[in-house]
């Protein structure tokens, strides 16, 4: 067993190649399906029915595919539609596409329950709308939805692995290589879980210092 964990060792440099892989496709997936669940957020809670029917066709569509299933129609699929993405474009675009109808729902309820004084004094002094959103909505609505989104940008790290189904070259796919060539399973995997805690207690860790500071300037 040490044996094998000196394998693992010693090939250090393609896991840690995976780690990195997988950090920065998960945190440019999160940051775009933020900006864009953001987008999405308002046509939620529109009042012309057809702009709410699309935006809830989008938001449950997603929320009802599996991600191994959404991955494999972006990556084999759209070929067949005269679009071809490599690995890498195809994996980032499902995780933001993938993951922006949840941040959409996330903001939507954390909107939801905002209380009303705020936004009608904000209108009564003028604000425009991108004002009364940047100024009065925006921020008591981060701080509400911080946690619910940090859950969510865990499971963008975790839904990370299955792009290995298309030859992504994150920690899973790097472990599964390690596996493959010296016959290692529990070596190689236990440390891919390892890394993947840690990647994700660094998120926790993140948000809770991001909610700490928001707590101290109330």
């Amino acid at each position: 067993m040490i044996h094998d964990f000196g394998i693992v060792w010693s090939e250090r440099s393609l896991l840690l190649s995976g780690l990195a892989n997988t950090a920065i496709l998960s945190a440019l997936s999160a940051i775009a399906a933020l900006l864009l669940g953001f987008l999405v957020t308002p046509a939620l809670m529109s009042k012309r029915p057809a702009i709410f029917g699309l935006a809830r066709l989008f938001v449950d569509g997603m929320r009802c595919v599996p991600f191994l299933l959404f991955a494999y129609i972006i990556y084999y699929g759209l070929p067949s539609l005269g679009l071809r993405l490599d690995n890498w474009s195809s994996g980032l675009a499902a995780l933001i596409i993938y993951n922006t109808a949840y941040m959409a729902e996330i903001l939507r309820g954390a909107w939801a329950v905002q209380p009303r004084e705020p936004i009608e004094a904000g209108i009564a002094f003028g604000f425009s709308e991108l004002k009364l959103f940047r100024r009065i909505i925006l921020p008591p609505l981060l701080l509400s939805a911080g946690p619910v989104i940090g859950n969510q940008m865990i499971q963008i790290v975790k839904d990370s692995a299955f792009l290995t189904i298309i030859a992504l070259p994150e920690l899973t796919h790097a472990a599964s290589s390690i596996q493959s060539r010296h016959y290692i399973p529990f070596a190689a995997f236990i440390t891919a879980v390892f890394l993947y805690w840690g990647l994700c207690l660094v998120i926790e860790a993140g948000i809770s210092s991001i909610g700490r500071v928001a707590e101290a300037r109330r």
